[in-house]
């Protein structure tokens, strides 16, 4: 059934001349980048930081530092498994992160190519634990030991496991979940 599924997915992004795919979900882009090509997939894929990040070199996209709402606060940085250890992309979230004035990058003790999985990509956002505590409540807690105030993340399933882990700490009103992306908004210049 995927096979066919991807094989459907192909053959109507190649009918619509398909060049360039952006991602917000590094599920999706390892997806689309590493397994599609097999099926005659030739895309360029880019994750969301990525093409950000470009955006920004290119100047198509400026920061206004004035703007800056979180220069004051330190964030912990959360790497997804499928965008980090699966794809070896730490540069482009880390970059788009230090671009915001006065902001504070937090790295947990686990993080890069050692990051710790949030849960949701092995399913266990649809799981109960029958020993110990969640994943998901696991990582959260090393997020929290950092004491950021907010956690960037850069996938929508980390997002949800990272915020019922800070639900399950009872630090809602204290720390904040945003993907990187919703970081940035804060900052940008509008023309």
């Amino acid at each position: 059934m995927a096979t066919m599924l991807t094989t459907m997915n192909v053959e109507t992004m190649n009918a619509y001349n398909v060049k360039t795919i952006v991602t917000t979900c590094p599920h999706c882009f390892n997806t689309l980048k590493n397994d599609y090509p097999q099926f005659g997939g030739h895309y360029e894929v880019m994750h969301h930081t990525q093409y950000i990040k470009d955006l920004i070199e290119s100047g198509m996209l400026s920061i206004d530092a004035d703007k800056a709402s979180l220069s004051k606060n330190a964030i912990a940085y959360h790497d997804s498994c499928y965008l980090g250890r699966y794809n070896e992309e730490y540069e482009a979230p880390r970059a788009l992160l230090e671009n915001v004035p006065g902001l504070s990058i937090l790295e947990p003790a686990r993080s890069k190519d050692r990051g710790l999985c949030c849960g949701a990509g092995g399913g266990r956002m649809f799981m109960e634990e029958m020993v110990g505590d969640r994943v998901n409540i696991t990582r959260t807690n090393e997020l929290l030991e950092t004491g950021a105030s907010t956690i960037a993340v850069n996938c929508p399933f980390c997002s949800t496991m990272i915020t019922d882990g800070v639900k399950a700490a009872d630090r809602v009103d204290q720390v904040q979940v945003k993907d990187i992306s919703e970081i940035l908004l804060e900052s940008v210049k509008r023309h």
